[in-house]
């Protein structure tokens, strides 16, 4: 069974780092376009980054260009997003999604067929 679970959320201060972790069972990672989104309260599920399959190209939300980084770890199967300076406006529920298509509008959730639970990333002071 095709499984995704998200790890590494906490509560932080404005500035610190955290590295979400996104760890696949039941397929091979590199073969899937893997997205991570977040979603706020009251808000809607938005695209923060994604690698590709087996190319890992990457791309990411303007809102966390040059403090987020996506990598991925193939011999644990498993993708990171590092987040550095972290802002009060991160603050969210972090998912990653898998979908087994290249996709150029990666940060639409709808093109994804596979989600995790979620983590919480809480950025305040």
């Amino acid at each position: 069974q095709l499984q995704l679970v998200e790890s590494g959320g906490g509560l932080v201060q404005p500035g610190e780092s955290l590295r979400l972790s996104c760890a696949a069972s039941g397929f091979t990672l590199d073969a899937y376009t893997i997205g991570w989104f977040r979603q706020a309260p009251g808000n809607e599920r938005e695209g923060v980054s994604y690698i590709s399959g087996r190319g890992g190209r990457t791309n990411y939300a303007d809102s966390v260009k040059g403090r987020f980084t996506i990598f991925r770890d193939k011999s644990k199967n498993t993708v990171y997003l590092q987040m550095i300076s972290l802002k009060p406006e991160d603050t969210a529920v972090y998912y990653c999604a898998a979908s087994p298509l290249f996709l150029t509008t990666w940060y639409n959730p709808g093109h994804y067929d596979y989600w995790g639970q979620g983590t919480h990333v809480t950025v305040s002071s």
